[in-house]
This record gives structure tokens, sequence and C-alpha cells, in this order.
């Protein structure tokens, strides 16, 4: 069968719904936040994922639906933590299309897929409706309205475009998520608990979001830059936690999830500070998942059994 190959009781089904139960506070932050807006685009965004599953699985691969392992829900819940909650339900289906059929089901379904599926959406989306995916509704502002609500910059965009300074950032009301941003970038405090949450369960392990995060610290350092803002700000976090540590397009052994995660952070920066767009991690973890077959060759623990030889 399909990876990933665990050895353990717990299952596919279990480690899924735990990642959607670590996610729940970011989600309450989203809905607190952006209202109705959030709620109709995390509505709609699942409820496609799991039918265009449905429909592929049962018609054109001719096999039993496997929606209870909650797969198709996690694809959904993340792809809509990845957009503005003002996106119009039209171009959410589309974005669950693009995640489910390309970016999952083309390559065989759950376990055979090479890129992250919701990031597969994420960036159609963001290279096909470039006026609609950059237009981010303000938090706490018409919270009753979905496509009209009061829309503004992230804040990595006006640093890029020059409209504010890194050092007169408010860090508090960065990391509670009073900014600007997609579903998944308010409330860092909120990813920050569903991460603690992942570690304490054994879902995920250190390494990559670490190295991430490592990576943006030290290199930050090195430009000058502001460490808080280019943690807590844009989609860092949610990819760093959620997105890059995916069991089927991230490295099987701890040396590889390192090499993985520094160069995840290093792309992440670059596209940041010299790239066109004024975040880069949905790139960063895509150009990576294409890597990890490599990284999964060179770095790679000892055959079980296999005595490693002395150099002489």
């Amino acid at each position: 069968s399909g990876s990933p190959h665990v050895h353990t009781s717990r299952t596919v089904r279990s480690c899924m719904w735990y990642v959607v139960a670590a996610l729940v506070p970011a989600l309450g932050c989203a809905l607190f936040y952006f209202g109705l807006g959030a709620l109709a685009v995390v509505s709609v965004s699942v409820l496609s994922c799991m039918a265009f599953e449905y429909l592929i699985e049962c018609y054109m691969l001719g096999r039993r639906p496997q929606l209870s392992n909650g797969s198709a829900i996690l694809t959904g819940l993340l792809l809509a933590l990845n957009l503005p909650s003002n996106l119009p339900a039209w171009i959410v289906v589309i974005g669950a299309l693009v995640a489910i059929g390309i970016g999952k089901m083309s390559f065989g379904g759950l376990g055979c897929n090479i890129f992250n599926p919701a990031l597969v959406g994420r960036v159609f989306l963001l290279l096909s409706f470039p006026a609609q995916m950059p237009s981010w509704p303000l938090p706490l502002a018409d919270r009753l309205e979905y496509v009209d609500a009061a829309t503004g910059a992230t804040l990595l965009s006006r640093i890029k475009m020059g409209e504010v300074s890194a050092d007169d950032i408010d860090l508090v009301d960065n990391a509670l998520g009073l900014v600007g941003g997609s579903l998944g970038e308010v409330g860092s405090i909120a990813l920050l608990l569903g991460m603690v949450y992942l570690l304490a369960t054994r879902i995920i392990s250190w390494h990559i979001p670490l190295s991430i995060m490592g990576t943006v610290v030290l290199f930050a350092l090195c430009i000058g830059s502001n460490v808080g803002v280019e943690l807590l700000s844009g989609g860092l976090l949610l990819g760093a936690i959620f997105m890059a540590t995916d069991y089927v397009t991230s490295p099987m052994c701890h040396k590889g999830m390192v090499v993985y995660g520094v160069m995840i952070g290093l792309i992440t920066m670059v596209i940041r500070h010299w790239g066109a767009y004024p975040e880069g991690v949905s790139f960063a973890i895509l150009l990576m998942n294409s890597f990890t077959p490599l990284i999964n060759r060179y770095c790679h623990p000892s055959l079980f059994g296999r005595v490693k030889k002395s150099k002489k």
C-alpha cells in the first residue's frame, strides 16, 4: 500500500483527526475575527473537498470512498485557512477541485501524492485569481459581511511596500491576530497551542517546525530584520506546523527533516525579501516537497540489522 508506513498502533484516521483537533484553536480565532465570511469559506472548502474526493473515488477510480479517515476534511480545512474570508464560494470550490483532483487523487490518493494538496489548491488560486486572493479582510470589522467585508493589505505587504517599518509593529497585536490576512495567519498563539498538542501526542516531531523557525530567526538576525515580525507574520507558523510536517510529502528520517526544514526557511526568507511576493512559505514548501525523494535517498537511517562499516 501507499505511504505513510509507520510501525505503531496508531492509524491514519486517528492521525488525521489529531491534526484536525490541533487546528481547532486557529479555527476558533478565524471565526471570532472574521465571522460569517470565515464560516462560509471553511464550510464550502471542507464540503467541496469531501464531495470531490467521493466522486473521484467512486466514478473515476472505481473504489470504495474513504471519507471516514478524515484526510479530505483536513485538506479542506487547511485550504480554507490559507484563503481570505471574503473569497467568493465559486473560487473556493475551484481551489478544492484542484487540491483534491490534481494535488491528491491524480497521484492515486492518500499516501501517493508528492505535493501538499491544500498548498497546490492555494497556489493555483493565487496565480489564477490575483485580484481576489490578495484582498484580505480586516479582523473584527464587518463580521456579519461575507464578500463585501472591509479589506486591507497584510502586514508583510505593507512592510514590503514601505508603508510601515517592521520596528513599529505591535507584536502583541500580531500574536493575538489583530492584523489582516488569511484565516490561518491570525492568532499565532492559537497555532503554537496546536503545535504543543501535536508534539505532546507525538503526531509530529520537533525537527521540521523548529528547523524552519530557527532558520528564519538566524536569517533575520543576519540581515537585520525584526525576528518577531518574521516569525509571527504571514503563514510561517501555519506552514511550519501543519503543512510542512505532512507525513507523505516530508522526509522520513530526522536528519532529512532538518535539511528539509532549513531549506524551507531559507527559501521563505529569500522570497519575502527579494521576491515578487511578500510571502513565500507556500512556494517554499511545495518546492521542497519535490526534493523529498532525493532527501530520503541520501538522508536515511541504517537498514534494520545492518551494521555500519567503520572507516579506516
